[in-house]
């Protein structure tokens, strides 16, 4: 259990995680672009591992939708673990040669940042950052099957995770 005084510290990073999840679960009817079949609510879970090396399972439910032509995202995120649960919020938009860019909000707190990554061939490798914070989040898609992994220097080291489509 995170102690009430570290919950901000806590919930920050778990929001990057919530982001990385948000960037390749979606893409609603897109026929091309790197969110193309993506669309849909996918559910999993996955561990955390805190800054203090204790490891906590977190269980997560996304919806995604893309844009028509497969370069735009929106996602909403809520995750949970014993101690804490977060909403977050992401619109991710694909540019040109892979590029992804976006923001990030977590709904509860009121706080966000910016994103920013590429996108290949199922694979994102995204930056999230927020003032003083910043973590790196990779993204893989096959099929209905997400892997996501993220690390931080804060509160919340690393994050894995596996989702499936629903």
């Amino acid at each position: 259990m995170i102690p009430r005084g570290k919950l901000f510290s806590a919930w920050l990073p778990t929001s990057v995680l919530c982001a990385a999840l948000m960037l390749p679960g979606a893409a609603a009817n897109a026929q091309a672009g790197p969110f193309a079949g993506m669309a849909g609510v996918w559910s999993g879970n996955g561990t955390i591992t805190l800054e203090d090396g204790s490891n906590e399972r977190i269980r997560c439910r996304a919806t995604y939708a893309v844009s028509r032509e497969g370069d735009g995202l929106n996602q909403s995120l809520v995750c949970a673990s014993d101690s804490y649960k977060f909403e977050l919020r992401s619109d991710v938009t694909a540019g040109s040669n892979g590029a992804l860019s976006g923001t990030w909000r977590e709904v509860s707190r009121n706080v966000g940042g910016e994103l920013e990554g590429r996108a290949s061939a199922g694979h994102f490798s995204v930056v999230v950052s927020a003032p003083a914070f910043t973590a790196n989040v990779s993204l893989t898609t096959r099929g209905n099957k997400q892997a996501v992994s993220i690390t931080s220097q804060s509160q919340i080291r690393n994050a894995t995770i596996s989702l499936s489509r629903s």
